[in-house]
């Protein structure tokens, strides 16, 4: 398809007077534009479910989510897989974000990288990818060369794999077992798709990596009891989530925390069961970390 034909290129009638309006107009058109982007995802959720089921499955199995994409799109996947680690206490590496160009693209635009298909099947393979992985391809347009080459090295592989694009039935679309597509419109500055299409992919990406831990039990209730206290804030942080997942006084969960080196989930379930830490480990580790289930032995 023609480039200028795609949803996400057309010119949007609603803001063809952005260098005309006042200040709080500019940001009224941009705001009332971004509106509309939830209910786009909202379409796509059966969808984004099928991939969040197939992340859990891919970390269940020992493989990884991978995330590939240029430009805005690959700067979305790198910045959620970078926030794996903290937020769930994963190690670096089980959730990856490749884009077009390398690391260096990341700050400034490598000219030619995403017309490359091959370099989308090189990156992969300089993973040494496995068909335990997920590999999930981000472009806007839908069309991105990099991304479609790495899908199709990855389906050759037997890997699983998810397409997240803002124009309907697009070519990444059609190369993966999964198509998320929210189609959001055309953009308020004419093919700025780090705008509304890139809102639309942070959003389905928060929940795909969310979503996966969940079901990899690095969640009680809604707290991220595996998540790194690594320095003041999280220290609180992880104090803070002691005391509401068990109702112990700041003064207690203080005391039990450094018995866990101030890890939250051994330490919620010394608290309610009674269990010292080294045995809170273990039975943790019984059940694959999943702190409910470790619970209700």
């Amino acid at each position: 398809m023609n480039l200028g034909a795609l949803v996400s290129e057309t010119r949007n009638p609603q803001t063809m007077d952005l260098d005309a309006l006042t200040t709080i107009e500019l940001v009224n058109r941009f705001n009332q534009q971004d509106t509309l982007v939830a209910e786009a995802v909202k379409a796509t959720l059966p969808e984004v479910a099928r991939a969040v089921d197939a992340a859990a499955t891919a970390l269940q199995a020992g493989g990884r989510i991978i995330y590939m994409g240029a430009g805005t799109s690959g700067r979305l996947g790198v910045l959620d897989a970078s926030e794996c680690p903290p937020t769930f206490g994963v190690p670096h590496g089980l959730v990856v974000g490749l884009i077009a160009g390398g690391p260096g693209a990341l700050l400034k635009a490598v000219e030619g990288a995403e017309d490359n298909a091959q370099l989308g099947a090189d990156d992969l393979l300089a993973l040494s990818l496995t068909a335990d992985d997920l590999v999930v391809g981000l472009a806007a347009s839908g069309r991105t060369p990099y991304v479609i080459g790495g899908l199709k090295y990855a389906a050759g592989l037997g890997c699983t794999t998810v397409a997240v694009s803002c124009n309907p039935d697009s070519p990444i679309a059609r190369e993966a077992d999964i198509a998320i597509s929210p189609v959001v419109g055309p953009e308020a500055l004419t093919g700025s798709t780090r705008l509304k299409s890139g809102t639309a992919q942070k959003l389905v990406l928060n929940m795909i990596s969310t979503g996966a831990m969940v079901k990899f039990g690095k969640v009680y209730q809604n707290l991220m009891v595996d998540m790194k206290a690594t320095n003041v804030k999280l220290v609180d942080r992880a104090c803070r989530m002691l005391m509401e997942a068990t109702g112990v006084a700041r003064e207690q969960a203080e005391t039990v925390l450094k018995q866990t080196d101030y890890e939250v989930k051994p330490a919620i379930l010394m608290v309610l069961s009674g269990l010292d830490a080294a045995s809170a480990r273990n039975r943790l580790d019984l059940h694959q970390g999943f702190l409910r289930a470790a619970l209700e032995k």
